[in-house]
């Protein structure tokens, strides 16, 4: 007769306080985007969280369950941050457009910067898994989101304006990973001004 598996493991100095769910996908988090989404085993994650390997697939019966539930979690962050900075720019759409670049500059000088979490993830998945499918839905939120910012700032091509903002933000976030310097989104958000001012320019009158 076999012993019965310990309830948890005792407490691994410096893992995340919490409940279980919480601190695995916390030690998740810090891991998957400071290695990659593959560099980084599940072995490694329930070591580092301080819970039984029962534990773990309790809550997330593969790896790629509990890659879905971290993407789930950036993308509440950094739409938050994307919103928040909107937000702080005024109540007038044209502001906001340009006033969210300033969550990319924040994002930027942070320690151990990255680069774009989702982007990072779709480079490790293939196309028509629900990994990868997840990194475009949360593109594709972004985008619409963006696109309803510049009909209501009154662009006449709001979708393309909100394309081009798109990519502005994603080349952002990639030259600040690549150069591990801020400046990529400053130049980031006075090219967004520049092509919000030129599409909601008005004609006029007279």
């Amino acid at each position: 007769m076999t012993a019965a598996p310990a309830e948890s493991p005792a407490p691994v100095p410096g893992a995340p306080s919490g409940s279980a769910r919480e601190r695995i996908l916390e030690t998740a988090f810090a891991l998957f985007y400071a290695r990659g989404l593959r560099a980084v085993g599940i072995d490694t994650i329930i070591a580092e969280s301080g819970v039984a390997k029962a534990t773990f697939y309790k809550y997330f019966p593969s790896k790629d369950d509990l890659i879905l539930t971290y993407l789930d979690k950036v993308d509440g962050v950094w739409t938050g941050q994307l919103h928040a900075a909107a937000a702080s720019a005024g109540e007038d759409p044209a502001d906001q457009l340009v006033g969210l670049f300033d969550a990319l500059y924040s994002s930027c000088q942070r320690e151990g910067y990255r680069g774009c979490a989702f982007i990072n993830a779709a480079a490790e998945s293939a196309p028509g898994t629900a990994i990868h499918t997840r990194t475009v839905a949360h593109k594709q939120a972004v985008l619409a989101w963006l696109e309803t910012l510049a009909a209501r700032a009154g662009a006449a091509q709001p979708g393309q304006l909100a394309r081009s903002l798109s990519l502005l933000l994603d080349g952002g976030l990639a030259s600040g990973a690549l150069d591990a310097d801020p400046a990529a989104a400053e130049a980031a958000r006075a090219t967004a001004a520049l092509l919000v001012q030129q599409s909601t320019r008005r004609p006029s009158a007279g």
